[in-house]
């Protein structure tokens, strides 16, 4: 039996008639890549326009009655296609889609409706190109009347569907609700599509084509030329993706690694690279580091609460923690003392509760002190290889410590996964590069 390969392909690989003609290349090279999950057309150039940023200015102009701008946005939309229409030399129906689009705009469908019309619209055109059958996200992907994805109807009729066609294009970030309206995924979404249509089809691979060669063991706009992270394990991209590192929605994870299907993300521009490998363990043959990535977060606020004899009063930190639970606001983190605890959490979150919670602390919990620390960073050292590495937490505040930084919050899973530090935020950037140096380059 050949393999099975999934190929997501984003905004920027599908940008122009250019960059399609690229993913088509890639696709043709391989003939195990059967279902090809595919995005709206993104930015050609720095000052360009996404297509569904230019659908949803197009709802809100229809919304608000501003036809003129209306009609303009829809055209620039309409000219868009046009344009990879001819270039890719192809037959296509162009003025019927742009009529019903503007049709169901004036009839008051969702902005849902007006935003997944990027991926439809493109798909279709793909679909044609490649002489491939178009499937539509909404026959095949479904959401409950929560908003939730209805796993087990999606899987059985995306699966029944699709593996009876040879070769398939699914319009990505979209699906459909009980009553047949649109429901979208959140930005990125079509990541999320590709995942559930590898499940569907029961894939051996989950290709997520992008416009890098990978993730970056650290941020590039602060570290020049990280690593590519060659292997990666699901949990330690859930770790890095939790810190705002990745380049793949964070849900796009989970149908896959259930399954036990690997994601390679992949380079369009480059696609001699192998990129970054994603599954549940690193190969026997990889090499081995203990450290796999550096990340981080700025925005956090700690407010620790001290209060003599706290160890010896029952339940006293999930009452805290209650306060901050009932009030919407998710902890991130918990360091405890004897007699001390601090809660680190979102500032903006903080800001808007913040007279309330402190106003419960006291009332409820009645502690000595209360102190708030405002404007803190959390940097997070990943890797599954540190569980067996000697002295990686004195290697992690020994490279802080020589630049200067102070810690003012320690946090390390049970699994020794990850080393958390919580920094100024002033010292975030530094931090990173001392971090990357020291664990990465070392």
């Amino acid at each position: 039996m050949n393999n099975i390969i999934t190929a997501k392909f984003g905004g920027t690989s599908l940008a122009s008639a250019s960059q399609i003609r690229k993913a088509a290349e890639i696709i043709k090279a391989n003939p195990s890549r059967k279902y090809l999950v595919a995005s709206a057309p993104g930015k050609r150039f720095s000052d360009d326009i996404k297509i569904t940023d230019l659908l949803y200015t197009c709802y809100a102009q229809c919304k608000t009655g501003d036809d003129k701008n209306f009609s303009a946005t829809l055209e620039k939309i309409s000219d868009r296609y046009a344009e990879i229409i001819k270039e890719l030399e192809i037959d296509f129906d162009l003025e019927a889609e742009t009529k019903t689009l503007e049709k169901n705009l004036l009839a008051s469908k969702t902005p849902d409706y007006a935003a997944s019309r990027g991926e439809y619209i493109n798909s279709k055109i793909i679909a044609k190109f490649l002489a491939w059958d178009f499937v539509d996200a909404a026959e095949i992907i479904f959401f409950k009347d929560n908003g939730t994805l209805n796993e087990s109807k999606t899987f059985k009729t995306a699966g029944e569907k699709l593996k009876n066609l040879s070769h398939a294009v699914v319009p990505g970030f979209y699906g459909s609700l009980p009553d047949g309206s649109i429901k979208t995924f959140s930005r990125g979404g079509s990541d999320v599509t590709g995942s559930i249509v590898a499940r569907s089809v029961e894939a051996d691979l989950y290709e997520n084509w992008t416009d890098v060669s990978g993730m970056l063991s650290a941020d590039p706009r602060i570290v020049k030329d990280p690593e590519v992270i060659n292997y990666i394990t699901y949990t330690e991209l859930r770790e890095l993706s939790y810190m705002g590192a990745s380049v793949l929605h964070e849900d796009a994870v989970f149908p896959v690694r259930k399954a036990g299907i690997p994601i390679n993300i992949r380079n369009t521009n480059r696609p001699e690279d192998k990129g970054t490998l994603i599954s549940a363990s690193r190969p026997a043959d990889a090499p081995h580091k203990a450290v796999t990535g550096i990340a981080g977060r700025k925005g956090f606020s700690s407010i620790r609460v001290e209060k003599s004899m706290m160890n010896s009063e029952t339940g006293f930190g999930a009452k805290l923690l209650y306060i901050f639970s009932r009030n919407g606001i998710p902890f991130e983190h918990c360091p405890t003392g004897i007699d001390t605890i601090s809660v680190f959490v979102s500032s903006s979150l903080f800001d808007e509760k913040r007279e309330i919670i402190l106003r419960e602390i006291k009332n409820e919990l009645a502690p000595d002190f209360i102190t708030i620390e405002k404007n803190l960073a959390a940097v997070a050292v990943v890797g599954e290889g540190m569980v067996s590495a000697n002295g990686m937490a004195a290697r992690v505040f020994s490279a802080l410590a020589k630049a200067g930084i102070n810690i003012r919050m320690i946090d390390q899973g049970s699994d020794e996964l990850n080393i958390i530090v919580g920094i100024n935020e002033s010292d975030y950037e530094n931090s990173i590069r001392a971090l990357y140096n020291e664990m990465i380059l070392k």
